[in-house]
């Protein structure tokens, strides 16, 4: 599990593209401190499992279906990416729980700056559009960011970001037409899907 808090953005170092596999490598400097092989760390929100340490080196495996689900499959060596290490019991949740599962994609449309905010609104496919809600949660590469604005119809969102995370993380740096890891709240996901069976629930009894 993870916070949504970024800890750092980080250059890769080395990516292989094979059939079947990724392979990816990062140097982690002072994230590196006890890290230990089959710890999870979150690459843009997505948990990976490390395979190899090295120094501050910490190699990862990425399977073909997070590859499929993921930006990740657009790394080359010098992309810059979010980490997160695993969340520990007593730490601070300055974000929300996050899993480290990706539920999709979203590609960024449009980006407006005014003054020290940049509001950037994502298009989702239709199927997680009904789980983002105004001022509700989700994780862009990993990064916990409050939903500021909703277009349902045009299964569209915006979010406000300020300048920490502008700077800090790879929300800064992306453009139009490029893509974030997606990572729908998970509570907010099983109030929708619950209201969603009772209500069907209740037509088919009428």
């Amino acid at each position: 599990m993870f916070t949504g808090i970024v800890q750092g953005l980080i250059e890769v170092s080395e990516i292989e593209h094979l059939d079947d596999i990724s392979r990816l490598r990062l140097n982690l400097a002072e994230l590196a401190e006890g890290l230990s092989l089959g710890a999870s760390v979150a690459i843009n929100g997505t948990c990976l499992t490390v395979v190899a340490t090295s120094s501050k080196n910490a190699s990862f495996d990425i399977i073909k279906e997070t590859i499929d689900r993921t930006n990740l499959k657009y790394l080359k060596r010098g992309s810059k990416v979010n980490v997160e290490r695993s969340f520990r019991i007593g730490d601070e949740v300055g974000g929300h729980m996050v899993s480290g599962h990706i539920s999709s994609v979203a590609k960024l449309e449009e980006q407006v700056n005014s003054g020290n905010e940049r509001v950037l609104t994502f298009s989702v496919d239709e199927e997680w559009s009904k789980y983002i809600l105004h001022k509700g949660y989700v994780a862009l590469d990993g990064a916990s960011i409050t939903v500021s604005g909703v277009v349902p119809q045009q299964h569209k969102f915006s979010v406000s970001l300020i300048p920490e995370t502008i700077a800090r993380t790879t929300l800064g740096s992306i453009s139009k037409g490029e893509f974030v890891n997606l990572e729908i709240d998970s509570q907010t996901q099983a109030i929708v899907e619950t209201v969603e069976r009772v209500m069907a629930e209740r037509f088919a009894n009428r």
